[in-house]
């Protein structure tokens, strides 16, 4: 490499390295990568990093069903037009799902996030957040012009491991558009377009895509930040799933980004000392958007199974679902006949 070229390539790695060690420490660390396939072959696939097992299970939730933000007097109320297919989080919030029209919601730790004041407005609980998103939309653009125009205000209680609750939000649907959703300084910001496809933790999204592009300056393939932390995911699972092949195949589509989102992944058991945003990861679901089918892989168990949105019953009236994963269950191939009835779980509450 000539000594110019070699020099940018240096200045732009200690550049990158300096931003990044300056992101706030976290708790949590989680991935989010989009796949965009031909023929509308649409993947997302997400890592849940925590510092504990969150005891999640999976849900079905019917149409029709009340909602209560659970923010307090003014809390915000609605009734879900769409069913939906989530995982749950300490039983308290839904961190993940789709919904019967396709879309998809993904909430990440962000330890910068800044909900505001409540000024007034209709109150939600984070923790309601996803679901409020499932329960009521069937695209990323239906998303994108109802939140833009902030009806709520989102109040940020402390989870029961004694955490903040802060976290940004991803969508997309099974055209493939996209976008991530953060409050910053008190306001909404959301990118918005297809171009977004990876979203990590800290620091706050435009300052993601700014380290990602010092990463494509120096050729990621050539060198890739290899730490766990939330900058260096980033890059690599940006790099890694517009490099995998491009396939209609949907099953090797789904094969090659549950790779990528392994490949991000942090071992089980894994600690660093003076480092409390690296965590193990727990779980890590995918979505075939186009087929709309769930795919579950959990860090303790020795098989992938998978829940196709078809067999679920999403008709109003039906009663809500369960499939119990806390206790070292497990289950192989389709698991959707496993669901039993049980009563929801309620969001955590917070006061504004």
């Amino acid at each position: 490499m000539p000594i110019p070229a070699l020099m940018r390539t240096v200045s732009a790695i200690a550049l990158a390295t300096l931003l990044a060690a300056a992101a706030p420490q976290m708790g949590a660390a989680c991935t989010r990568a989009l796949y965009l396939g031909p023929e509308q072959t649409v993947v997302v696939g997400r890592s849940m990093d925590w510092v504990q097992n969150p005891g999640s299970n999976l849900w079905v939730f019917p149409r029709g069903m009340k909602r209560n933000g659970a923010a307090g007097p003014n809390s915000l109320t609605w009734t879900s037009k769409y069913g939906s297919l989530v995982t749950s989080f300490y039983e308290v919030a839904a961190v993940d799902g789709i919904n019967e029209a396709g879309l998809v919601a993904n909430v990440l730790y962000l330890v910068e996030s800044d909900y505001g004041k409540a000024d007034g407005k209709p109150t939600l609980s984070i923790a309601a957040w996803a679901q409020y998103v499932l329960d009521s939309f069937a695209t990323v653009a239906e998303a994108v012009d109802a939140l833009s125009k902030e009806p709520f205000v989102i109040v940020a209680p402390i989870l029961p491991n004694g955490s903040p609750a802060q976290g940004h939000l991803s969508l997309s649907d099974p055209s493939g558009d996209s976008a991530i959703f953060e409050y910053v300084g008190g306001k909404l910001v959301i990118h918005h377009g297809r171009q977004y496809q990876v979203m990590t933790n800290s620091p706050i999204f435009s300052k993601q895509l700014t380290l990602d592009s010092y990463w494509q300056e120096i050729g990621p393939t050539a060198f890739l930040p290899g730490t766990n932390r939330a900058s260096d995911r980033f890059v690599r699972a940006s790099f890694f799933i517009k490099a995998i092949p491009q396939t209609a195949d949907e099953k090797k589509a789904v094969a090659s980004v549950l790779s990528v989102i392994r490949s991000v992944s942090v071992p089980l058991g894994l600690s660093t000392p003076n480092e409390p945003d690296i965590a193990s990861t727990i779980w890590r679901t995918l979505y075939d958007q186009k087929a709309k089918v769930m795919y579950f892989d959990s860090a303790t168990s020795p098989t992938v199974f998978w829940v196709p949105l078809s067999e679920l019953d999403f008709k109003e009236g039906a009663p809500v679902k369960k499939l119990t994963l806390v206790g070292g269950k497990t289950y192989s191939g389709s698991a959707a006949a496993q669901f039993a009835p049980a009563a929801p779980f309620p969001f955590l509450a917070g006061k504004p």
